[in-house]
């Protein structure tokens, strides 16, 4: 079992910048891929970055492309930078690990942009 905790969501104004950190515990397999999605209301959830355990291959989706960055320093910790936020980044952001055995999700963390 792997447990997610999220951490770093709240209100901003558009423009502005949160970061959001996701803590893994548990089995966690020496090869992993973690990551951000995202459900606004009423939608269904997306990707928004991926980044494997080494680093070395980062994931984006196009609509947060050059304004959000993924970083992970170490295999149980990833960092979802978001800067120029715009008021449709507003949703709940869901941390991911994914290994072999299978997929796993964090409760998530309500992220609000204001225009």
């Amino acid at each position: 079992q792997v447990q997610l905790v999220e951490s770093g969501g709240g209100l901003v104004q558009a423009g502005g910048s949160l970061r959001l950190s996701c803590a893994a515990s548990g089995s966690i397999s020496s090869a992993n891929v973690m990551g951000w999605y995202r459900q606004a209301p009423g939608k269904q959830r997306e990707l928004v970055a991926t980044i494997t355990r080494s680093g070395g291959s980062t994931n984006y989706a196009d609509s947060v492309k050059g304004r959000f960055t993924i970083s992970r320093d170490n295999a149980r910790t990833v960092y979802l930078q978001m800067n120029s936020l715009k008021p449709e980044d507003t949703a709940v952001y869901y941390c991911n690990y994914m290994d072999l055995r299978g997929t796993y999700w964090g409760q998530g963390t309500q992220v609000t942009v204001s225009s």
